[in-house]
């Protein structure tokens, strides 16, 4: 059974066991090799190191939280460089910096002063929230919640909380775990080119990755750019300057069209896409989409080709054999960068393409159908309470879908558990209150830097799941979840509210 269901006092005894003696033995760390803690005036890293993948600086504050402080003329005493140059300090000395509220409390009972105290009762709990959930008029006629202490896993409120709901976003918070531990967090999404021997056809091999990007800065992600260069040099040195161009997306299975039709929020889920097959120069949110994501991305491609001296025909589908040798390639970042990208942007292109990678790794179709599937054996597999979820895509856009509180609170302390350090993605991903993502233009009046939660919003469903650091140090794990709701802006605000409450008060 997964830790969520598990007596405090033994997880407890394990947690002390799971944590130094498993650094110990680290040798050669990894993008997920770390354990999170946080301080009051900055997020910084309890133990191991974190690489450049990701949004972090060298102590493992993100950047965007910390430029986000400093816009903000916030103090704090990170440290962000060492030496000599570091104006105002010694020798070797840390130079503090600006940083972001306490966005991730400690899980070893050490960042809050005196440790971390005990949690709250379920009354206590159930006098500040009741009233703000249960009774609050602007959360429809259907709503469900959960809180769970994330260091012990005990569960300290719940309304309604096995019902499963219309989640919408909060949906990717199951496909990043999902994903992690079907595939591991350093996992890569590779795109190549394939020359076929017996034809001298050139295939663009479709690896699944969205962000595969042809803009001329690439930002570290896998470029076509870079990936045309290659090819034209591989083939130059076969002496091939003119080949007959095709593209492959068979990684894929079904239908490429969401259930909800063309829409600016997701593009026609493909196995080859550039950008997203965005239209305009945007990187996250609705933007519109090409009508053919794969065959765009073929056609920029023979564009490239042709900058470096090689001709492409015009490109058509076409499936690379076997037998076909590989020019080129070009990787997408670790699947926990990716993982964050997707959970701090809501972003529904890559949700549908992790859950997609989900399927292949676990020999399911990678459909609708075949990723839903996949998402639930992986979730059950972890001993989470799956009854009644139901997952009809990756993204949260279909409103068929279904999980209750429950689940995701269990996947929230999953992600929290020593033991899965693969998972610290699905918590360091999350959107911080007034600081990233799609939380930053929310808690303008409380809670900023103190609440880090996934939003979901479809018509008349508003979601909002994640982690709240309290007064006292203790980190919490919520689920509050809306349906039937007729006010967007007054159902968000209630949940807002309700997080807010649980960084201000101290039960």
């Amino acid at each position: 059974m997964s830790r969520f269901v598990r007596a405090a006092g033994p997880r407890v005894a394990r947690l002390a066991r799971a944590t130094a003696p498993r650094l110990a033995r680290v040798t050669r760390p990894k993008t997920w090799q770390y354990t999170a803690g946080a301080a009051t005036a900055g997020l910084a890293l309890a133990a191991g190191v974190v690489t450049v993948a990701g949004p972090w600086d060298s102590t493992g504050q993100r950047t965007a939280e910390r430029d986000r402080a400093v816009a903000l003329g916030r103090p704090g005493g990170t440290d962000h460089g060492r030496g000599s140059g570091a104006s105002g300090t010694s020798s070797g000395s840390p130079r503090p910096a600006p940083s972001a509220g306490a966005v991730l409390a400690g899980l070893d009972g050490t960042s809050a002063p005196g440790g971390i105290k005990a949690a709250p009762g379920d009354q206590d709990l159930a006098d500040l929230l009741d009233p703000l959930l249960k009774d609050a008029p602007g959360l429809g006629g259907r709503r469900a919640a959960a809180v769970v202490d994330l260091t012990t896993g005990k569960r300290l409120y719940g309304l309604g909380s096995d019902a499963p709901l219309t989640p919408a976003s909060t949906t990717k918070i199951a496909t990043a775990v999902a994903a992690l531990t079907a595939l591991g967090p350093d996992h890569r999404l590779t795109t190549r080119t394939a020359l076929e021997a017996d034809t001298g056809e050139v295939v663009l091999v479709g690896g699944g990755d969205p962000t595969l990007t042809a803009r001329e800065d690439a930002r570290g992600l896998a470029s076509l750019r870079t990936l045309a260069g290659k090819t034209a040099a591989a083939l130059k040195k076969r002496g091939v300057r003119e080949v007959t161009l095709s593209y492959d997306t068979t990684l894929y299975a079904g239908t490429e069209m969401h259930p909800i039709g063309v829409n600016e929020n997701l593009a026609r889920v493909t196995a080859l896409m550039a950008d997203e097959g965005r239209t305009d120069d945007s990187t996250s949110g609705p933007a519109p989409r090409v009508p053919d994501p794969a065959a765009d991305a073929a056609r920029t491609f023979a564009g490239l080709l042709k900058q470096h001296g090689v001709t492409a025909s015009a490109p058509g589908p076409s499936k690379a054999t076997g037998r076909a040798d590989t020019l080129a390639t070009v990787s997408s970042p670790p699947l926990a960068a990716l993982v964050e990208r997707m959970l701090t942007n809501s972003d529904n292109d890559l949700a549908e393409a992790l859950a997609r990678h989900t399927a292949v790794a676990t020999g399911k179709p990678a459909d609708f159908d075949g990723a839903g599937a996949a998402v639930t054996a992986r979730l059950k597999q972890l001993g989470l309470p799956v009854g009644g979820a139901r997952f009809h895509d990756g993204s949260g856009l279909d409103r068929t879908d279904l999980i209750s509180p429950d689940l995701l609170t269990a996947l929230l302390a999953e992600a929290a558990d020593p033991a899965r350090p693969q998972l610290r993605p699905v918590l360091t991903g999350l959107p911080v209150a007034h600081f990233t993502g799609t939380l930053a233009g929310r808690y303008t009046d409380g809670a900023a830097g103190l609440v880090r939660a996934k939003t979901g919003t479809l018509t008349g469903v508003n979601t909002l799941a994640g982690t709240v650091t309290t007064p006292d140090g203790r980190l919490l794990g919520f689920a509050f979840l809306a349906n039937d709701t007729t006010d967007a802006w007054a159902a968000q605000s209630a949940l807002d509210g309700a997080a807010t409450t649980l960084a201000s008060e101290t039960p």
